[in-house]
């Protein structure tokens, strides 16, 4: 990867889990200084992460990074449940050994997994891996800002980490392990199980959102 690719996947991620608040605003000069990269690099990265929809480039205020409703990820899991299924069956069908060797070495790690940090970099390796093994450029560059989007907005609000994770878990094991098997069907049906799993997340905090809303109301 070229210094660009890894300034790009440094933000990303610290975007994805909080360290970059929503609706906070940053200057390259700030990154390049409190991060050590270079200014170049750094440039790349974000104009790549504006074309993701993760980062907005606001001349003459500087960085901002964006919120993230509800209504946001809706939109997104809509474009999710149509492409990861393809993503899915082209991985079935086109992985190398090694590849599959990979996934299902993740499916044991994923296993003994039940900490928060330690799952979700699974998930981000899970994703990872079903790009790779797709063996499409344009749709891996369609897939990883959504991913990774969605597990900024499932992160910033899951309420019960231990309930969250054992359910997420193994939906994301069903999927390995039919990856493993090259069973494309059975691997496209997990995708959407695993849709609806966040679809319904996604709808809870809504709901939740809205119950809030209304004992202010009240309160006022």
């Amino acid at each position: 990867m070229t210094k660009a690719d890894d300034a790009y996947v440094l933000l990303a991620e610290m975007i994805e889990v909080g360290r970059l608040s929503p609706g906070d605003f940053h200057t390259e000069s700030g990154l390049v200084e409190e991060l050590g990269i270079g200014r170049t690099p750094l440039r790349e990265a974000v104009q790549r992460l504006d074309r993701d929809r993760l980062v907005r480039i606001r001349p003459g205020r500087g960085i901002e990074i964006p919120t993230n409703s509800v209504e946001d990820q809706l939109r997104r899991l809509e474009v999710r449940r149509a492409v990861e299924p393809l993503a899915v069956a082209l991985a079935c069908e086109r992985a190398t050994p090694g590849e599959l060797a990979a996934v299902g070495v993740l499916a044991d790690e994923l296993v003994e997994i039940n900490g928060l940090e330690a799952y979700v970099a699974a998930v981000r390796d899970t994703h990872r891996l079903l790009c790779e093994a797709a063996h499409n450029e344009y749709l891996s560059d369609t897939m990883t800002p959504l991913q990774g989007l969605s597990r900024k907005f499932w992160l910033a609000h899951v309420l019960d980490p231990e309930a969250e994770v054992g359910a997420g878990k193994e939906l994301h094991l069903a999927l390995l392990r039919h990856m493993v098997a090259r069973d494309a069907e059975a691997a496209a049906t997990a995708s959407i199980r695993l849709n609806d799993y966040l679809v319904e997340f996604a709808l809870g905090v809504a709901t939740r959102k809205a119950r809030v809303g209304r004992r202010a109301a009240a309160a006022y």
